[in-house]
């Protein structure tokens, strides 16, 4: 029998970014919160002096293991999901700060097209520009009402970057400077330019300056050694929530992290959230925690999972399109790319971060005519300079032996001698893509997996034709001798490597077809609020969490109105 704790004012499920932003907001307003993360305690301490590609880049040391738990993929509801259990394709964070410890730290902002999606298209171009199986919606919030809170996140992070010029006008500059440019980036820059496009330092978490946040914290400067993306910076400086908004919510002395702390259901009594049930991983002992409001804050196969098992919000129905939870799920994968290699030039890609290098958006939302175009949306195209690890790096150009002498000379003569130009592309829902628990498979606990039913749609292998034949053109414009694309595989093979996932317990305007307003707060359980980038009714070009963090902003805000107020919808 679950031993019962005394009751808080707010649980979060899962301390990374979401978790962590709650956990400040609500403590420094006076509130007691537990945060529960089912993972082992980190700090970055524990990573000093851990360069180690073999490590954390291979192994995925500080990332989950899928002998418990993973996740099940299936292409169309005709067919029998298995289970995924390649480690390099999946990496979620694990373990206090998720996968914010572990991220590349774009952040980049969603357009306002993004949030009004349905509306604009419809405006620009009619009603039949969108496929029938295509279910986008408008967020039920607009850019202008999210942007103070985009700013708030940026702010405590310190975001190095500069502005998109194709983007509204800001309320404030980003934090700090942008990166140092590479000669790679500055190669990108110009070609661009001459080509009329509008190029940018990306933004970035890792930051070019150290920088005190508004709450005290402190992130110190990039030293561009290039162990960014699956490692935890062991200088401090990228922004994580273990050295951002845990410490912050720390401080207070109103917060209380609990790891090991594996939630297994929220408690749920037909109108509100009376808290949760978690399980001690270490022991398998079993404790409730009562809270005032529940918020789950961690990825987003596991909101879904929870609010399914524990039977809160209706169902997602692909065939009648009736039920919301685990609609509209969407997999970021990126859109394709261009590699370049130069025969007699060398470039210095040790020298790097998570994202360092330039993007163009040109080709972003509708910022370009669609009228001619068989899809909606479009893509960003970056030129990232890459980590070249010696050991995941081994480029070559098209019709290179995989294997022996001819292999290994060429890898080891192109190892700096190569470019990548790529696009990350928006993905949009489709009514057959959803996510629900699989009948035939259980976890270690006896509990059923979370069930993909994915594949591509033709939106989106019509944006990857458009945006990789740009990439192309780019590269050989910067003089590559040979280029090779990449091409869009036939079917989704289950490859979640970078995170980007949105869906599945979607925001917007109607309980008929979101599960959470424009607060993230639950319309079946007002005191639930469900953060993060399963809140997304469709996924934008670029990565998700400055997005996230800007709505989890708001939802704390909510959180807090809530509380003080004792009322029911903040909407």
């Amino acid at each position: 029998m679950a031993k019962k704790l005394p009751k808080v004012d707010v649980v979060t499920v899962g301390v990374g970014w979401m978790g962590g932003i709650v956990a400040a907001e609500l403590t420094k307003a006076g509130y007691s919160v537990v945060g529960l993360e089912k993972g082992p305690s980190k700090t970055r301490e524990d990573y000093l002096m851990s360069h180690d590609e073999l490590r954390y880049q291979k192994r995925g040391e500080i990332e989950k293991k899928l002998n418990d738990e993973t996740y099940t993929l299936r292409h169309h509801s005709e067919e029998e999901a298995s289970p995924l259990r390649n480690k390099s394709m999946i990496r979620n964070g694990e373990g206090t700060g998720g996968g914010g410890s572990h991220w590349g730290a774009q952040t980049h902002r969603y357009y306002p097209y993004d949030f009004e999606i349905k509306s604009k298209t419809i405006e620009r171009y009619g009603e039949n520009k969108i496929p029938d199986n295509m279910t986008i919606q408008d967020w039920g919030i607009t850019y202008n009402e999210l942007e103070p809170y985009f700013d708030k996140f940026e702010k405590t992070l310190g975001v190095s970057g500069e502005p998109d010029p194709n983007y509204p006008e800001r309320s404030n500059p980003y934090p700090t400077p942008p990166l140092k440019k590479t000669e790679s980036m500055r190669m990108f820059h110009k070609v661009t330019a001459d080509l009329g496009y509008k190029p940018f330092v990306t933004p970035s978490g890792t930051l070019s300056e150290s920088y005190t946040n508004p709450d005290g914290e402190t992130i110190n400067a990039c030293q561009y050694c290039g162990f960014c993306v699956y490692n935890v910076c062991e200088y401090g400086a990228k922004a994580d929530p273990i050295v951002t908004v845990i410490p912050t919510a720390q401080n207070t002395g109103n917060f209380e992290l609990r790891n090991n702390a594996r939630v297994v259901r929220v408690l749920y009594d037909g109108s509100k959230a009376t808290g949760v049930l978690y399980v001690d991983t270490r022991t398998g002992e079993e404790f409730e925690q009562p809270a005032d409001i529940v918020a789950l804050t961690s990825f987003v196969f596991n909101n879904v999972r929870l609010l399914l098992l524990s039977e809160i919000g209706k169902p997602y129905n692909p065939d009648t399109g009736e039920g919301v939870i685990g609609r509209n799920f969407t997999d970021h994968h990126t859109s394709g790319a261009a590699i370049g290699f130069f025969d007699n030039k060398k470039f210095n890609n040790y020298a790097n971060t998570g994202c360092l290098g330039e993007t163009i958006t040109d080709f972003t939302g509708d910022l370009f005519d669609h009228s001619d175009l068989d899809f909606i949306h479009g893509g960003q195209i970056e030129m990232r300079v890459p980590f070249t690890g010696p050991i995941d790096s081994n480029m070559v150009p098209a019709g290179t032996p995989t294997w022996g002498k001819e292999f290994k000379e060429k890898s080891l003569y192109y190892h700096n001698r190569h470019l990548m130009i790529s696009s990350q592309r928006a993905v949009m829902p489709s009514k057959d893509n959803y996510l629900d628990l699989d009948p035939n498979y259980k976890d270690d606990l006896g509990d059923p997996l979370i069930r993909m039913t994915y594949d591509y749609i033709d939106n989106e292998r019509n944006i990857h034709e458009f945006t990789v034949k740009k990439c192309a053109e780019i590269m050989e414009k910067l003089g590559a001798d040979h280029i090779t694309t990449t091409p869009m595989p036939e079917h989704f093979h289950g490859n979640i490597t970078f995170q980007h996932n949105g869906g599945g317990a979607i925001m917007g305007d109607d309980p008929k077809t979101s599960a959470v307003n424009n607060y993230l707060q639950m319309w079946e359980a007002h005191n639930l609020f469900v953060c993060g980038s399963s809140a997304f009714p469709h996924f934008g070009v670029s990565n998700p969490t400055t997005t996230a963090g800007a709505l989890t902003y708001r939802a704390a805000e909510g959180m807090i109105k809530y509380l003080k107020e004792g009322t029911g919808s903040l909407v």
